[in-house]
């Protein structure tokens, strides 16, 4: 049995949580035994298990305790890592502008009303992990001219944002994905300070209940329309169905005018939208729903069809039904799409980049990148860590690899914890860890480094 972390004092947290994560910890030792390998579940053809039921869902958490100065993620052969950047507040994603220059969102989620004892051990597995800063709701700018990963200038680009999450820039027009809003900022090449107010292009789905907060963004080929990636607002629904109005979807909304229509939907949480290169497809990584069972529902990597119905809330990977969710709709259950690539249960992919640079190795000129931010609710603990899915003809054509591990160390505390992923102007790629407060640059090794490789 899990026992409960000793809580400092400056936590402050009401004794339920402490007794509720400690009765959350007697469904481990059943679950310990029941998670299979999840090598089972990548790929397009995943092992799905038999629902499992909980009065409490069990709780596995990875303490967070950062990177002391000579500590580093590991890179596979072939590799190198360094930090870009360091002493972020909660990094969360990043994005390349064109002149090279590296925007780091660092941000934290909005506060949100609490409703049942649920939502307190929630906040509490939060802190504990790691997810929660004092101070972020920005935007930090990063410049490296030497193409070296070694930044010459470092400024607040853009502040006092509403949970910032997803950002595209199209021509002079830069957009920010708060939590409840897109806004759009005058930009001009080279620009390392925005101070202009900005001016909203339209409303999102935000509080008082924002369980997703987390809004990708990404904009079209030809800069007409915006695509934005919008959570559920619950676990499955245990917040009324209400709540989730326009939620679980994808949105595509019209740049001129701000006006949006449903793209797709039944998405849980779709955390990382990018365009294919080969096919020009939308694709999207996606988080799915908790509390069935260690092996229960695989996260995803997925094309998006305009118009279709991925599952959630009533079913997943198809026609399997959740059998918490009533009424059900088999209407919509009969249309589900199978996504096209499981990740394995509870990884919690947040980051997603489509490689076609040239800087990293000829393995990895053609397919996907995914920061696995890593569970909270499964033995032993899945994901934490970065992996590549090689594409062929438009499609994955492999098994995950394993490309950056190390996150967790051998107590399986976890030193940093990957989120969001972009590939900068010499290929090199980007990683926001939102444990370690770093931003690390992973590039092809040179022949003097590699001895230097953990």
């Amino acid at each position: 049995m899990m026992r409960a972390p000793r809580l400092s004092p400056s936590a402050k947290l009401p004794r339920l949580a402490v007794l509720l994560v400690a009765v959350a910890g007697l469904g481990l030792a059943g679950c310990d035994d029941n998670a299979a390998d999840p090598k089972l579940q990548i790929g397009a053809n995943p092992v799905l298990p038999e629902v499992q039921q909980y009065f409490m869902p069990p709780i596995r958490v990875a303490k967070a305790i950062g990177w002391e100065t000579d500590e580093y993620p590991v890179v596979t052969k072939g590799l190198q890592i360094q930090a870009l950047a360091t002493g972020f507040q909660h990094p969360r994603s990043l994005y390349v502008l064109p002149n090279g220059d590296v925007l780091v969102v660092e941000s934290n989620g909005p506060k949100a009303p609490i409703h049942r004892p649920k939502d307190i051990v929630t906040g509490w597995v939060q802190w504990f992990a790691g997810a929660k800063a004092k101070d972020a709701n920005r935007i930090t700018l990063v410049r490296s001219t030497k193409g070296d990963g070694t930044p010459e200038l470092r400024t607040v680009f853009l502040d006092h944002l509403n949970s910032p999450f997803g950002v595209a820039l199209v021509g002079h027009d830069l957009y920010v994905a708060n939590t409840d809003s897109i806004m759009r900022y005058p930009y001009e090449d080279g620009q390392t300070s925005i101070k202009a107010p900005g001016t909203k292009l339209t409303d999102l789905p935000g509080g008082p209940i924002d369980h997703h907060w987390t809004k990708a963004l990404l904009a079209s080929p030809d800069g007409s329309k915006l695509y934005v990636g919008v959570g559920s607002n619950s676990n499955i629904t245990e917040n009324g169905i209400g709540a989730e109005y326009e939620r679980a979807a994808i949105w595509e909304v019209d740049r001129a005018s701000g006006a949006h229509r449903i793209f797709a939907g039944g998405i849980r949480n779709p955390t990382g939208l990018q365009w294919e290169p080969e096919t020009g497809k939308l694709w999207a990584i996606a988080n799915e729903r908790d509390e069935i069972g260690p092996d229960l529902v695989p996260d995803y990597l997925t094309s998006v069809k305009d118009g279709g119905f991925y599952g959630w809330p009533y079913s997943y990977y198809g026609n399997h039904l959740d059998p918490r969710v009533e009424p059900q709709r088999p209407d919509l259950v009969a249309t589900a799409i199978v996504p096209d690539y499981a990740l394995s249960s509870h990884v919690a992919p947040l980051g997603l980049a489509m490689y076609r640079g040239t800087g990293l190795p000829s393995n990895y000129q053609n397919g996907a990148f995914i920061g696995e931010h890593g569970s909270w609710n499964r033995t032993p603990l899945n994901g934490y860590k970065v992996v590549f899915v090689p594409f062929s003809g438009g499609r994955p054509s492999g098994p995950a690899q394993d490309v950056v591990t190390g996150f967790l160390d051998e107590n399986n505390h976890a030193h940093g914890r990957p989120v969001g992923l972009a590939v900068d102007r010499t290929g090199a790629l980007l990683i926001a860890d939102d444990v370690g407060d770093t931003v690390w640059r992973v590039s092809s090794a040179r022949p003097d480094s590699l001895s230097s490789m953990r």
